[in-house]
């Protein structure tokens, strides 16, 4: 394994102070209240080192986006035996749209009830479409041309928009997963 130099450590921990720091003002005051300005003072940065870090107030929020996509594959190529890829990529939405922690649950309430948070979202969410339909594209022996896994990658990942406002999102899930499954068994049994 490959040491990490000094100065690639100190980058990574400024990094996590400031997505911290900004984390916590947005928790406590809302996204809107909170400026820059008042993250950088807090975290002891100049608003210049913010943006060496982040590209907008939006990111400062969003630094999980490796990892987001790394669930979402695993969730296709690692589901248990017998299950379908569907149904091991509908778990995983409702498992992540659902945390256990009060930390977790305050953070998605931050991200629902800020408009700017929400698009953001949505749109980092909607950037692991491409590496989704190449995992369906594998498990399903898709051509790597076919255009139903990138459907199907499009259409599971915009699940999460369409049952937001849903009083009973859980189920609100399952029920838009199942009527991909009508879709998605007709598609791919027709090999």
């Amino acid at each position: 394994m490959q040491e990490i130099s000094r100065r690639e450590r100190k980058k990574r921990q400024t990094r996590t102070t400031i997505g911290d720091t900004a984390l916590r003002l947005f928790l406590e005051r809302g996204f809107d209240a909170v400026s820059i300005k008042e993250i950088a003072d807090e975290a002891d940065v100049a608003v210049t080192t913010i943006f060496k870090h982040f590209p907008s107030k939006e990111a400062l929020i969003f630094d999980e986006d490796a990892d987001i996509e790394a669930g979402l594959v695993s969730a296709v190529r690692d589901r248990a035996p017998g299950q379908s890829v569907l149904d091991g990529l509908r778990d995983h939405i409702i498992a992540s749209s659902h945390p256990e922690s009060a930390e977790m649950r305050a953070f998605l309430r931050l991200i629902d009830e800020t408009p700017a948070l929400r698009d953001y979202g949505h749109r980092m969410w909607m950037r692991h479409e491409t590496a989704l339909a190449q995992a369906i594209a594998e498990e399903t022996g898709a051509a790597s041309d076919d255009i139903k896994p990138a459907a199907l990658a499009h259409f599971a990942l915009e699940t999460r928009a369409v049952v937001r406002d849903r009083a009973d999102r859980e189920q609100a899930l399952k029920d838009a997963f199942e009527l991909l499954a009508i879709g998605a068994d007709a598609a791919f049994l027709q090999r």
